[in-house]
């Protein structure tokens, strides 16, 4: 509904721009977006499937391996088929409620990702400090309880986010998101109310889920740095070393970009807007697309499995079946259940 001044009252529909300034090849643009998603849907697909298959993979370190690649798939997912859409078939129109719920999506899986990483930074550290206790420490009741936690910690965090946006903000200048998902302050920026606990909240929310687990990170790290610096033999320290480059690798790509989308957003009115959403896209896309490949490449077990996987021909053609119809159904959803979506939405908003 349109009130003075052209601004919108609680408005139905949120029209994406997409990548401000570049709308004229942006068709060009879904391509690497869209090489990059499947991409990862398959080694992340891939890494799932050798973990379940192989036995002497099932211990904490590759269970959250699992629980990690699980969260690419699901986090690349809530944005890419939106994105190709409002790209390739012109559909730049989310409902309000959907534009909510996809919100809580992404921002819960982000929130997971940073758990599975924390829990993977204390893995490392009991299994390189404290060796004789890691056993007793990590059981399997425990990583469950982790894994719950991961889960249930950012999905609750999110969820006020949503009510101050829904319950708070009424009027908006405008139904246009300079953006290709619907990130929180994207949407927080169009209204012309009150915005300061909705940004606060914000804050919190980040520093309590991101800013807690990179302090935590970090200082584990550090530790296992200095016990492996003590350590008398030279093999003994580089194959602790070894175990912990692809952690730190993924640890880096994944706070770097995230620290850089989030800080923009709030004081990087200078970075020209195709330049902050380019790099905010890469922030979902790039570490889904990464990790497979650098845990596949550091971990011999997973390297040989591939290897057997794609000698043998029958499986191989079964594996490029099921995820040609993974990404197609995904599409499908997308384009043809934004209704349900609203529903659910409106019904857990309301």
């Amino acid at each position: 509904m349109l009130i003075a001044n052209g601004t919108v009252f609680m408005p139905s529909m949120l029209i994406f721009v997409g990548i401000p300034g570049l709308e004229p090849v942006q068709c060009w643009i879904g391509i690497p977006f869209c090489a990059m998603y499947i991409i990862a849907c398959i080694g992340n697909t891939l890494l799932l499937i050798i973990i379940k298959s192989e036995r002497s993979l099932h211990e904490p370190m590759y269970i959250f391996l699992a629980m990690l690649g699980a969260t690419d798939i699901a986090l690349s997912t809530s944005i890419v088929p939106k994105m190709l859409g409002i790209f390739w078939f012109h559909l730049p129109e989310i409902y309000f409620d959907v534009c909510l719920f996809q919100m809580w999506l992404i921002h819960t899986f982000q929130g997971i990702e940073s758990g599975v990483l924390l829990a993977m930074a204390l893995d490392r550290y009991v299994a390189i400090c404290h060796p004789l206790r890691h056993a007793t420490i990590f059981t399997r009741q425990v990583v469950t309880h982790i894994g719950i936690g991961m889960t249930l910690r950012p999905a609750i965090l999110v969820i006020p986010c949503l009510l101050l946006i829904k319950c708070r903000l009424k009027v908006y200048r405008t139904k246009l998101i300079s953006h290709t998902y619907c990130e929180h302050m994207a949407v927080v920026k169009l209204a012309t109310e009150d915005v300061v606990i909705n940004k606060f909240y914000g804050l919190l929310g980040a520093f309590i889920v991101g800013g807690f687990d990179f302090i935590l990170i970090t200082l584990s790290y550090i530790h296992i740095f200095i016990t492996v610096f003590n350590l008398p033999q030279k093999k003994a320290r580089l194959k602790a070393f070894n175990t912990c480059i692809p952690h730190i690798c993924v640890f880096f790509q994944f706070y770097l970009l995230a620290f850089f989308s989030f800080f923009t957003h709030r004081t990087g009115s200078h970075i020209p807007s195709y330049i902050h959403i380019t790099l905010s896209i890469l922030y979902l896309l790039v570490p889904p697309l990464l990790n497979p490949f650098v845990y596949g490449v550091k971990t011999k077990q997973i390297r040989d499995k591939v290897a057997k996987m794609f000698s043998s021909k029958d499986q191989f053609i079964a594996i490029v079946l099921l995820l040609t119809l993974m990404v197609y159904l995904t599409v499908q959803c997308d384009l043809y259940f934004p209704s349900m979506l609203e529903d659910l939405t409106m019904i857990i908003l309301c």
